[in-house]
């Protein structure tokens, strides 16, 4: 199962060689913030339902749906809480649950950032694409973030965490990932007690050329420290143009990894292979929703594929 919002880019933010901040205008922007669910059998060729509408009409954006331990569907999303609420305690993101997949139920928006300031006493501007990992370890969900203190949420961004055992009560927020780069669009898999953060680099301008698109850093402890992984690729980029939204799951169809992503100034979807969470091939046999964005994929059963055909029909049919 594949969860995602619609969107094309209005614009593509650039910086001139004097170190400007330009938007450049996109041709024929569009944006549906609301949940939409596609269905695969390989991880690389995904049905949409509902003919690709939403299957909920409640704002979501960077959809991250997992089940969790205790069965229930777990939604976080970027966005949630009042503005006016944002200068009392800062940013906060949509919390969600579903039994289901079918029926939702917003729990709250979460401000994980209330407690965290930057020197001058000011609040993040941001939560941007939260998701949360379950820790066997400890019976802990550890949410993951990104957060920046500048004027945009893309500059000087870290990746932060916090965790909870009830969604009542969270934990400061704290850094998890800072590396020497900007970094968004945290991920985490654990495999043989290694933990795999997958993330996107989002550096651009004179001084470091055009950086922005997914890289992996490592660490045999959740909290970190996580080294980052340089590879062969681009100096490290696990895929050679921008990309972004990251998630990784077990290749359904054969051994190894398949990393989902979208190429989020070209309006399309990807996926790349890997037998060892480290080196990675891009996928040329893949399909994907029209103007997908920011997916989030799951393992469901057969059962649960029928039940969801059920309840969000095509009219052209699964194909």
């Amino acid at each position: 199962m594949l969860t995602y919002f619609r969107q094309r880019y209005p614009t593509r933010i650039e910086i001139d060689a004097k170190g400007n901040t330009v938007e450049v205008p996109l041709p024929d922007p569009m944006l549906i913030e609301k949940l939409h669910i596609a269905l695969s059998t390989d991880g690389r060729h995904w049905t949409p339902l509902n003919d690709n509408n939403p299957v909920w009409e409640q704002r979501i954006r960077d959809p991250y749906v997992r089940r969790g331990p205790d069965g229930l569907w777990r939604v976080l999303s970027t966005g949630g809480g009042r503005r006016e609420d944002r200068a009392k305690v800062g940013p906060s993101c949509l919390y969600a649950t579903s039994k289901d997949l079918v029926h939702w139920q917003v729990e709250g928006s979460l401000p994980l950032m209330k407690e965290a300031r930057n020197d001058s006493g000011a609040f993040a501007g941001n939560i941007w694409a939260p998701e949360w990992f379950y820790d066997n370890k400890t019976g802990d969900y550890v949410l993951l973030w990104s957060s920046s203190f500048k004027d945009a949420g893309w500059k000087e961004s870290r990746l932060w965490y916090s965790r909870t055992r009830d969604w009542k009560t969270f934990t400061p927020a704290k850094v998890l990932f800072a590396p020497p780069y900007s970094a968004i669009d945290g991920t985490l898999l654990e495999y043989k007690g290694t933990y795999y953060l997958f993330h996107k680099e989002e550096e651009f301008g004179v001084r470091n050329g055009e950086r922005r698109a997914i890289r992996v850093a490592t660490s045999r402890h959740l909290e970190g420290p996580y080294s980052i992984v340089e590879g062969n690729l681009n100096k490290g980029q696990i895929v050679p143009v921008i990309t972004e939204g990251p998630t990784a799951i077990k290749d359904p169809v054969k051994p190894g990894w398949l990393l989902l992503y979208d190429y989020c100034m070209t309006d399309r979807f990807g996926a790349s292979y890997s037998p060892d969470l480290v080196h990675w091939s891009v996928e040329d046999d893949v399909s994907f929703p029209p103007e997908a964005r920011h997916g989030c994929i799951s393992l469901i059963t057969a059962a649960e594929a029928e039940t969801l055909r059920k309840a969000y029909p095509s009219k052209a049919g699964d194909k």
